[in-house]
């Protein structure tokens, strides 16, 4: 006995804990539409029915990591955001287990709430992007619907051509995803959904089907206890890049729903570029695929974005990037009022004089036609620009 308490206490002793945060507080020119986190069809995080100009706290983000062993950590990502309902959030909390490589092998697994590994920009702390403030479409949409609560694993094999890595994934309890697709289409901002979270769906869609305005829905829910599944494949050359593609389904029941939210079969491709030439950063990524519901007969949301993003650092301060987003949904049977089309510019110079320190001015200027807006009395075509300038200081 008495050695059974030597050792847990030698490996209590051996555990390791860090911290790492942000707070970010910025100034915002936002456009005139209202937000879709307002209830709006605006594509920016920030909309009409807030104050222009405005100076705001946006958020803090601290990051817990346990190392229990060298080869097993624990990770929780909370966030304190102002229009959270619950005030402490919760992105991702999780447990990773990584062994030491074998020759040429290596593996590791993962278990808990997480993002998927589908971005390719967005791998700072708190999932966010250190090349822009505001996030690709493609991006932003992961944040918002997706979320792995269950288990990943990949096996990763170092060779003369760089290191190829599989992974797959079996998780639960994210069968809504795709309900912003559909009756929200593309946005482009920088606030991933928390677990705690209920998103406000869009006014207009609420008034066509004769719900209460506001109305909610939960993004992280069990609600037909279908297993959803992903698979991928990643090919990393060093000082070159990598290639990535990831197959995505939610394996949910279009049929199923509880007396509050609703089920959305949703699958797509996912496949993105990352390189390194004459000294900038490019990354590039696509996704294209559908989400449907059994609503009076099944109907289908099909959906595709993709863009280009060049970045280029001038030393190790100075920081400059430009991206170019294109998006599209269309329903099926054809329903012409909830297609959409639509591109996006974003331009970012950020400054680092200090570790603790960034600073981050952006222009955001997103062009898109939804027929939908009629029903808020809005034109269907809408140009949202929003620039902000970001003052976020790390812990």
């Amino acid at each position: 006995m008495a050695g059974a308490w030597l050792a847990l206490a030698g490996s209590a002793q051996a555990m390791e804990v860090s911290f790492d945060a942000y707070a970010d507080v910025r100034l915002v020119v936002p456009p005139a539409e209202v937000s879709w986190l307002d209830g709006g069809l605006g594509k920016t995080r920030f909309g009409g029915a807030q104050p222009s100009p405005s100076f705001r706290f946006a958020e803090a983000v601290g990051q817990g990591t346990l190392a229990i062993t060298d080869e097993l950590h624990a990770v929780t990502v909370l966030r304190v955001e102002p229009k959270q309902r619950t005030g402490v959030d919760i992105l991702e909390t999780y447990l990773t287990w990584r062994p030491q490589a074998e020759g040429d092998w290596r593996w590791s697994v993962k278990a808990g709430a997480f993002f998927p590994p589908i971005s390719v920009e967005n791998d700072d702390l708190g999932w966010a992007s250190p090349y822009t403030l505001t996030s690709s479409a493609i991006n932003s949409w992961v944040g918002n619907e997706l979320r792995t609560i269950g288990g990943e694993a990949d096996v990763a094999w170092s060779g003369g051509y760089g290191i190829v890595t599989a992974i797959g994934s079996l998780y639960c309890c994210n069968e809504p995803a795709g309900i912003l697709m559909a009756d929200r289409g593309w946005s482009l901002d920088d606030r991933p959904m928390g677990l705690l979270e209920r998103v406000r769906i869009p006014d207009a869609t609420a008034k066509l089907f004769g719900m209460p305005v506001p109305s909610r829905t939960g993004m992280f829910e069990n609600i037909d206890d279908h297993v959803g599944w992903y698979t991928g494949l990643k090919w990393d050359v060093p000082q070159a890049g990598q290639v990535a593609v990831l197959w995505y389904d939610n394996s949910a029941d279009p049929e199923a729903h509880t007396s509050r939210d609703t089920s959305w079969r949703t699958h797509f491709w996912s496949a993105s570029l990352k390189a390194h030439p004459y000294g900038f950063t490019l990354l590039a990524q696509g996704m294209t695929g559908d989400t449907v519901i059994e609503a009076f007969g099944y109907h289908y949301t099909d959906f595709q974005s993709a863009f280009l993003l060049l970045s280029y650092d001038f030393d190790d301060a100075w920081r400059a990037s430009a991206r170019a987003d294109v998006f599209q949904t269309r329903t099926r049977p054809a329903f012409a009022l909830f297609d959409e089309d639509g591109r996006a510019f974003t331009g970012a110079v950020s400054w680092s004089p200090q570790d603790c320190l960034r600073l981050t001015g952006e222009l955001l200027d997103v062009e898109s036609r939804r027929r939908d807006r009629v029903v808020v009395s809005v034109a269907p075509e809408q140009s949202n620009v929003q620039f902000q300038m970001s003052a976020r200081f790390f812990l």
